[in-house]
């Protein structure tokens, strides 16, 4: 069955998003051949809060890719998926990127787990406040110190970090969400990163139609589930087949 088939048919469409439609907005992935990962070491939680130095080698990571994140458009995947919510067809998007672009596409947050967190708001870790992050990159960026809550607290941005605990609700909204599910598509994602690739699976695994879109392999290519795994770039084949079903 086609893309464009699916779509048309399903009512309660789980969408999965990666890596592969951040770049598509000209951000950089993280764990890819050219990521982020192969010329800085992640700072793990732990050692963000028990050490000063981490925090700021932490920090001065975020300060660098802040641009990019700050400067970013959605892309025809995001427009798209949000054109399938307005139209009453998404029962959830769960998404591994951290740039905040479905928002800025118009998904409701009603509609969206960010499961790994967004760059688009800054968390005070003890008090849980949450600010703008402009100002605190600014700071940063003058002092070199890593900025702190007037509660004493450290600020960090809302993203988890390698050893931090996902968000219970976030977890409990995207297993709801499968239950719901008549269709899971997974859009640029190598689907290798857990607990977060389960979800599609999971759709699938309970009877939902399962497609797979990406560039390169992923971990979940020869899995029985899969009803359609389309090789390419995700901004030039789901787009179309997004507004053909919607004709």
């Amino acid at each position: 069955m086609e893309l464009t088939e699916l779509i048309r048919e399903a009512e309660r469409i789980f969408v999965f998003t990666g890596a592969g439609v951040s770049t598509g907005s000209g951000i950089q992935d993280f764990r890819g051949p050219q990521g982020v990962w192969k010329t800085r070491e992640p700072v793990y939680f732990d050692d963000f809060m028990s050490s000063g130095s981490a925090r700021v080698e932490y920090w001065d990571q975020k300060l660098e890719a802040w641009p990019s994140f700050r400067d970013a458009e959605p892309n025809a995947v995001h427009l798209a998926i949000a054109e399938l919510e307005r139209v009453g067809k998404v029962a959830m998007v769960v998404t591994q990127n951290i740039d905040g672009l479905h928002t800025r596409a118009g998904t409701a947050s009603a509609r969206l787990v960010e499961i790994h967190g967004t760059n688009g708001a800054v968390e005070c870790m003890s008090c849980h406040e949450l600010s703008e992050p402009g100002g605190h990159f600014e700071l940063f960026a003058e002092e070199r110190k890593a900025p702190e809550c007037s509660c004493g607290g450290y600020l960090k941005p809302a993203t988890i970090s390698f050893g931090q605990s996902l968000r219970t609700e976030d977890l409990q909204r995207a297993r709801e969400a499968v239950e719901r599910a008549d269709l899971a598509i997974a859009l640029g994602s190598t689907l290798s990163v857990y607990p977060a690739a389960s979800f599609p699976l999971a759709a699938a695994d309970r009877g939902a139609p399962y497609v797979i879109i990406n560039r390169g392999v992923t971990d979940h290519d020869r899995h029985p589930s899969v009803t359609l795994r389309l090789e390419g770039d995700v901004v030039e084949l789901f787009p179309p087949a997004v507004r053909a079903a919607l004709k």
